[in-house]
């Protein structure tokens, strides 16, 4: 190779180094990332840090290069470094590293750091938002933030008792205490979830319509909200939305067991089977310890996608998991028809843990004329089959429950087996007076024949002066409440109805008890109504609509049961 010889007069000239100071690399880190040059920045803000070690900002900036490029433990590491041997003081770091957290889905250590930003600085830059991010990453947690349990200790055990009080279909009870938490705690979010539900399961759809657009104008992403309105929609007839909505939870993948649980009810509901399938199969395998009513749920799914032997291997389960439970009980015996006869297998509407004929219980607590829902008798094998079911093999609450329901039902089938009821030896003596008074309620001919004490007996129907007077009652009461809202006056019907045929109560003055009914099922719905303001009303003393009131109240809370 030729050798390059250098002029003396070139060689002998010094070279200046160039001084790359802090400031330098700062301006390229900058310049980087206005290009979108992340790897170059990241390398811009790391010579930073070597050029002024004692600065905390330049960590920062490093994690938050390192965030961009979804490295976030390596920019959570950085962070700690700043707590740990920069600057403790730091607590915007906690708030970083929270927010990274966030995006790894870590978020009970998210919920740490930002109890432990709070806490450094309760009235700092990101306060505000902290405290809305400690309620977000606790609501998908499914709880309270962990700071609100010990200052509120009552908090989170009423809120599940509200919640108790839904998946039992007491929404009355429900709606009391929830709004009362509602006041109390205006700021806890999954309160008006379950309060919206309330409303819509008691017919109140202006109501629970007004929380869910509050809660979405807040967060338009709030997939709670997005359900409800998809089901709010659905029950309203509103098509279109339904859809819309409807497509865009279908394309969610949540990462929360509660969200995606709430999803797949909402999925359920809106017949999308195959998601909700999908979305409760998922659950099992993520959940440590599934409940009965899961397994039922998925068993449903599993029935609308024709995987039939999934779904009696999820009820097994269920009735393994709730021994006492009539529920999977019924629904695998009737698996064994449906396994041999997939043809005989009807539209399963019901995703709730319930019997088939408890939903139409329920339709009626939302509204629905018991008309309508009695037509259903007719067109839905699976409802006669399980209130058949119910009445052979339920247990004496569940029977109640249906011989309730049966009085509604004008049909010559509900009319047979009420009266193959009467006939039964095993039967107690008030069941069967529960199912004399639904044969009377539907106008079956009489007599009715009921075995009594072994003893085979004619009973006939007789209507007296008190029946007359009852119908009386009925009418004032209607020609009064035309004021209140559908619910209410549903509820004072049905109210009158049952002390008309399950109490004993002798009606002196018909404005008086009318008076009664309409006083007790305002204090019912808390509203503002005094004795001498419905005495006033009704033209009777106030101590007659206290006597009155008196008889009814103890009948009040098995009334509430029934129904």
């Amino acid at each position: 190779m030729k050798k390059i010889s250098i002029p003396k007069h070139i060689s002998d000239h010094k070279v200046i180094p160039l001084e790359m100071d802090a400031s330098t690399f700062f301006d390229r880190a900058i310049k980087s990332l206005e290009r979108h040059q992340y790897e170059k920045a990241l390398k811009y803000f790391r010579l930073v840090v070597e050029k002024e070690p004692d600065n905390p900002a330049n960590y920062c900036n490093v994690a938050g290069v390192l965030a961009e490029l979804g490295k976030y433990q390596e920019a959570n590491n950085i962070l700690q470094v700043v707590l740990q041997d920069v600057d403790p003081e730091m607590a915007e770091c906690y708030y970083y590293m929270a927010n990274n957290s966030i995006n790894m889905e870590a978020f009970e250590q998210a919920e740490d750091y930002l109890i432990e930003y709070l806490r450094h600085e309760p009235e700092g830059e990101y306060s505000e938002e902290a405290e809305e991010m400690l309620y977000m990453v606790a609501y998908e947690m499914g709880r309270l933030p962990k700071q609100l349990i010990a200052p509120l200790p009552g908090l989170r055990e009423k809120h599940e008792e509200a919640e108790w009080h839904l998946e039992e279909g007491r929404f009355l009870q429900a709606t009391e205490l929830l709004e009362e938490l509602a006041k109390e705690n205006p700021d806890y979010l999954p309160t008006y979830h379950n309060l919206g539900l309330a409303y819509f399961y008691t017919g109140k759809l202006e109501k629970a319509r007004e929380i869910v657009t509050t809660i979405l104008e807040a967060d338009p992403n709030n997939l709670h909200a997005l359900c409800n309105l998809a089901i709010l929609s659905q029950h309203e007839g509103n098509t279109e939305m339904t859809k819309g909505i409807m497509d865009m939870l279908k394309n969610l993948v949540p990462v929360q067991p509660a969200a995606a649980y709430k999803l797949a009810v909402t999925m359920g509901m809106l017949g999308e089977h195959q998601v909700a399938y999908e979305l409760f199969t998922w659950l099992l395998k993520v959940d440590d310890q599934p409940e009965a009513s899961l397994y039922h749920h998925a068993a449903t799914a599993a029935v609308h996608v024709g995987r039939l032997s999934v779904a009696h291997r999820y009820w097994r389960r269920a009735a393994w998991l709730d021994p006492r439970s009539e529920i999977p009980k019924f629904y695998l015996e009737q698996m064994e028809t449906w396994m041999t006869e997939p043809g005989s297998i009807p539209n399963l509407t019901c995703y709730h843990y319930h019997l088939p004929f408890e939903e139409y219980m329920l339709k009626i607590n939302q509204g629905e004329t018991i008309e309508k829902v009695a037509l259903e008798y007719e067109k839905n094998s699976l409802l006669h089959t399980s209130l058949t079911w119910a009445l052979t093999h339920g247990d004496r609450q569940t029977k109640m429950q249906v011989l309730t329901f049966m009085r509604w039902i004008r049909h010559k089938e509900a009319e047979a087996l009420l009266r193959n009821f009467l006939r039964k030896p095993v039967e107690d003596d008030e069941l069967k007076q529960m199912a004399f008074f639904a044969l009377r309620h539907m106008d079956a001919e009489p007599p009715y024949e009921v075995l009594y004490k072994g003893e085979m007996l004619a009973l006939e129907d007789s209507t007296n002066s008190q029946e007359q007077k009852w119908q009386q009652v009925l009418a004032c009461l209607l020609e009064n409440m035309d004021n209140y809202e559908r619910p209410q006056l549903q509820d004072a019907k049905m109210l009158w109805d049952f002390l008309r045929q399950f109490s004993e109560i002798v009606i002196r003055k018909v404005e008086g008890m009318a008076a009664a009914i309409e006083y007790v099922v305002a204090k019912y719905y808390d509203l503002s109504l005094s004795q001498v303001q419905v005495a006033e009303k009704y033209r009777v003393a106030s101590s007659t609509v206290a006597r009155n009131a008196k008889l009814i109240l103890p009948l009040l809370h098995h009334y509430f049961k029934q129904i």
